[in-house]
């Protein structure tokens, strides 16, 4: 019966990784009538992810609101754009891995989750805080690239334009739930295994933020909350002068690991020097009250100094072992002369000290009343961050002036600090991650991570999504030609890496993608409202094309490439051979086929560079015989669109 009890937990725990959003609190009677809560499944709510109707009439600890079914359905609906790449906007597009997507980031993150399925280390985003005064952007799952589409002037049709979310809305803070929810699922799905996300929010949402948070990442993996000093004047007008926001951290699980912060300037008390190093030094007692001799035994024995040896510094050696030189005793005691403990075993103790104060990781001190104590020294030069951040680099004001070095700070407000994101990229990110940003802005996200890689020779890679927001017509922006933010954050990138003031500039460059309907013909709609057999006929003779009219193989070639699961970063080589164009798309060895001509001849089979079978080969479905199929899917593994 254990067994199988650990088996269950097993399981459930497994579950819990996949979908921590259906774990709740439930309130259940014990004997003598006494309760407890318990954490259980909710499986109603599995089955509306996995797709099913349900109806509850049980009482529930769960947080909802106006439309949380139909934004859980978004989720599920699939993506029918592609990204497009533009080479013109891009520099050096052939061979950087930083990319800029411009578009819906619901869409984008839906065609991202094949390729970049827990590959992203750490994400940053800074959301609209639903202040009355940002724009929230409806959804509409079941076309919702038509709706951007429109929504962004993209197309002709009359259509929703993007508008502000005021306070008098009846569904305010549904409609930003709503877009929320299904944008911070699909990202938790892009962590690796010990990722990590910061969200930036104010108080407007906070409270619930937190709340999906906790239901989508599950509240075991809720970090902390860090308070930043946003403003230090303060928002004056109010009768409390507000001066923070809020960063929210969240992993992909609890084993995620956080990187201390480099010492530098005040911040570097290593005041003394030995033979090994600097270094400084702290108490080996343990101060937490919570531990001493009554739970760790082992950790409580005495430690021996020997009194007539003084160095420069006024340390002395020590020992475990008594004898007539080593001979003053120290215990673990507190102030009060309780019992503690160290914080060290004997063995960790005896692999650190030396009869050499200066080449001992452990030594004693005598105090003024002429007693000893037992200090370790620590060499670290780094530093644990802290949940309260005061530092002039991270204040609003900075991104506006940092923006002003490039010439941009006329054409966004309030810019987030690039001091800010390189603390949160030094935290949360290795010198080879990726770096995900799906609220983009004016791209303070790519402008870190750029000169972060500059300051320690780094690899990170940024992938950023901004919506092609329209800047307003009277706008200085709109008047210099950024007709959109996107267009502005962009320009910001080229600028960094070109170089700006006294910044040289930087040996990279980023591929600019943009979201657009897909090349494939399935997508296209049939209008419904025609009723004649020849109407409906002429509309289903446009199908006998797999794909659009005036389409582009490089167009074609991302598509397939994001639906087969390879990167935006893939290498694309092109083979030009008698009969038929071939292309290559490689990416960390493996590779696959893709031939968009009218005809494939068979031939060419022979001229490919495959080993096995499983190889793939994509073509039109209409560029082979039903026998060249079939001859061609024995050699390799065909696929047709």
């Amino acid at each position: 019966k254990k067994e199988s009890l650990n088996i269950t937990e097993e399981r459930k725990k497994k579950l819990k990784n996949i979908f921590p959003e259906v774990f709740t609190e439930d309130l259940t009677e014990k004997e003598k009538g006494e309760k407890e809560v318990k954490e259980k499944i909710d499986f109603n709510k599995l089955k509306i992810i996995l797709g099913e109707e349900v109806s509850t009439g049980n009482e529930q600890y769960r947080f909802s609101w106006a439309g949380k079914k139909d934004a859980v359905k978004n989720i599920q609906y699939p993506s029918n754009g592609t990204l497009i790449p533009d080479k013109e906007e891009s520099i050096d597009f052939d061979d950087s891995d930083n990319l800029f997507i411009e578009g819906d980031n619901l869409e984008v993150l839906k065609l991202l989750q094949k390729s970049y399925h827990s590959k992203v280390k750490m994400i940053y985003i800074d959301p609209p805080y639903n202040t009355g005064n940002d724009f929230v952007y409806k959804d509409n799952y079941k076309d919702n690239i038509k709706n951007y589409l429109k929504k962004t002037g993209q197309l002709d049709e009359n259509g929703d334009k993007l508008t502000t979310n005021t306070e008098s809305n009846g569904r305010f803070h549904s409609d930003w739930l709503n877009m929320m929810y299904p944008r911070l699922f699909l990202a938790r799905n892009l962590l690796k295994k010990d990722g990590v996300i910061f969200i930036s929010i104010d108080d407007n949402e906070g409270d619930n933020l937190k709340k999906i948070c906790d239901e989508i990442f599950g509240e075991d993996n809720f970090f902390t909350k860090i308070i930043v000093q946003s403003n230090k004047r303060g928002q004056t007008y109010k009768q409390i002068s507000k001066t923070h926001e809020y960063i929210l951290v969240y992993t992909k699980n609890t084993e995620a690991e956080f990187n201390e912060l480099e010492k530098k300037g005040d911040k570097d008390d290593l005041n003394y020097e030995d033979d090994i190093s600097r270094f400084n030094i702290r108490g080996l007692r343990n101060r937490n009250p919570k531990f001493g001799r009554f739970n760790r035994p082992n950790l409580f024995y005495p430690i021996y100094v020997r009194p007539d040896i003084v160095d420069k510094d006024g340390f002395s050696p020590i020992s475990l072992t008594q004898d007539e030189h080593y001979n003053v005793e120290v215990l673990p005691l507190n102030s009060k002369g309780e019992e503690s403990c160290w914080r060290w075993s004997k063995k960790l103790l005896l692999e650190n000290i030396n009869s050499d104060t200066h080449k001992s990781d452990v030594i004693a001190k005598k105090k003024e009343n002429g007693e000893f104590r037992i200090h370790e020294k620590y060499r670290k030069t780094t530093y644990k961050p802290k949940t309260i951040w005061t530092e002039k680099s991270v204040i609003n004001e900075k991104g506006t002036v940092q923006l002003g070095k490039l010439d941009l700070s006329d054409f966004i407000e309030f810019p987030k600090p690039l001091g800010l994101l390189t603390k949160l990229i030094k935290i949360g990110s290795n010198k080879d991650d990726i770096i995900l940003d799906f609220f983009a802005g004016s791209a303070t996200t790519a402008h870190a991570v750029l000169e972060q890689n500059k300051e320690d020779s780094g690899d990170r890679k940024f992938i950023c999504v901004q919506l092609p927001e329209p800047t307003d017509e009277s706008s200085p922006a709109y008047q210099e030609g950024y007709e959109t933010i996107s267009d502005i954050a962009k320009e910001r990138i080229r600028r960094v890496i070109n170089g700006y003031g006294d910044n040289n500039p930087i040996d990279d460059g980023f591929k600019v993608f943009k979201l657009d309907k897909s090349n494939y013909k399935i997508w296209e709609e049939i209008d419904s409202r025609e009723t004649t057999v020849e109407a409906i006929k002429e509309q289903l003779n446009l199908f006998e094309d797999s794909l659009v009219e005036d389409y582009r193989d490089i167009n074609v070639l991302y598509e397939i490439i994001i639906k087969e699961g390879y990167s935006l970063n893939s290498k694309i080589e092109q083979k030009n051979l008698e009969q038929n164009t071939v292309y290559k798309v490689i990416e960390n060895g493996n590779y696959f086929y893709v031939v968009l001509d009218d005809k494939v001849e068979f031939e060419i089979i022979e001229e490919l560079d495959y080993e096995e079978k499983e190889t793939l080969f994509v073509c039109l479905d209409t560029a082979l015989t039903d026998d060249d199929k079939i001859n061609l899917s024995l050699r390799l593994n065909l696929k047709t669109i």
